[in-house]
């Protein structure tokens, strides 16, 4: 063994075969944490919400050994540096052999003064992840969320099932004009299944007082939930750089209302029916034809066929699928009156449809 300069050189003492050079100890680690990329900011209404992944390494890809409260930066103008948080939130690290990633959230509400009716105005947000000792590595990614006022949420939200589909009504605020220049406002209506998350917008329309939707796309027999919301609408920018999606600022929602979707509505009235008589030469009959309806849950037709002075009483032993019927039990001498029915999926009979007769000579 011998010393060479600062290095140890280490060999075995009869195989000279093999040394191991051990270099110089590596300095300690600052263990600052290396700031968040991926913060996300979300607003709703006043509310806006942030989500950001904590960090687990540190600066020079060390794990973490602890954490402080996370800080929460804002500000009107892109953020140099945290400067003096609006506030703190709890930073914990899963188990070592956690394969989730822990997640930070955090809840801000804007004030009435910081709201403009200028729609270029943006508030930035960042968060700094310390150390436990109150050293940290710099701020995160910025979120900027804009400062455009939202209206009120739509007043007296109703629905009402109707065979046409759920008819949704309610009266919105109607902005002043040039209240908030260069935006728009609609009201967008959501639904969603009574044992889901999972949300479908129906519909939007601009905002003009009382007003209807009728929304057609679900399926019957089922429950739901819808709200309605009022949404800002702002120009993204300068419309020479290219098409950019507007900023969408959603306001606060209405109360959720449950509708169960009862289809107990017949389907339309069949219409046009003839009927004529075909025999001679041959064993008689009478054919029936008629206007096919056009509901989209049609399931068929019934006839009806009664003599004078009887009641009506029902010949077909299944639901016709087409718009034609052939009366093969009939006999000389008589005269038939016949109407016909519609039947959808659900069962639901309409009225019958005018009569026709004709008779058997």
């Amino acid at each position: 063994m011998k010393l060479t300069g600062r290095m140890l050189i280490v060999c075995a003492p009869l195989l000279f075969t093999a040394c191991a050079t051990i270099g110089p100890p590596l300095p300690p680690s600052l263990d600052l944490p290396k700031p968040p990329t991926d913060l996300k900011a979300a607003r709703k209404g006043n509310r806006v919400t942030l989500t950001w992944t904590i960090p687990t390494i540190t600066t020079d890809r060390q794990t973490i050994r602890s954490l402080g409260p996370t800080r929460i930066c804002r500000g009107l103008v892109e953020l140099k540096d945290c400067g003096i948080p609006i506030g703190k939130t709890a930073s914990h690290l899963n188990p070592p052999k956690s394969t989730t990633r822990p997640e930070g959230t955090f809840v801000d509400t804007l004030s009435a003064e910081m709201l403009s009716d200028n729609p270029t105005a943006f508030v930035f947000y960042a968060v700094e992840a310390p150390n436990s000792e109150g050293r940290a590595a710099g701020i995160s990614n910025q979120a900027r969320v804009p400062l455009a006022r939202t209206l009120a949420p739509p007043r007296d939200f109703q629905a009402r099932v109707t065979s046409q589909g759920v008819v949704l009504n309610w009266k919105a605020e109607v902005p002043p004009e040039n209240s908030n220049g260069g935006a728009h406002y609609v009201v967008r209506v959501i639904r969603r299944p009574i044992d889901g998350q999972q949300q479908t917008v129906v519909g939007e329309q601009p905002i003009a007082g009382d007003q209807t939707l009728t929304d057609s796309a679900f399926e019957w027999e089922k429950s739901y939930r819808y709200h309605a919301e009022t949404v800002t609408i702002l120009d993204s920018g300068n419309k020479d750089q290219g098409a950019k999606p507007p900023i969408q600022v959603e306001g606060d929602d209405t109360p959720e209302i449950t509708v169960f979707a009862d289809d107990v509505f017949p389907p339309s009235v069949p219409a046009g029916l003839q009927a004529v008589f075909s025999g001679p030469g041959q064993k008689p009959f009478i054919d029936l034809v008629w206007a096919p309806v056009t509901d989209a849950d049609l399931a068929g037709y019934n006839v009806y066929r009664h003599e004078e002075g009887a009641s009506p009483a029902k010949i077909n032993a299944e639901l016709l699928k087409t718009p034609s019927y052939r009366d093969s039990d009939v006999s000389s001498g008589k005269k038939y009156f016949y109407s016909v029915s519609s039947v959808d999926l659900r069962g639901n009979e309409s009225a019958p449809s005018e009569e026709a007769s004709e008779s058997v000579p």
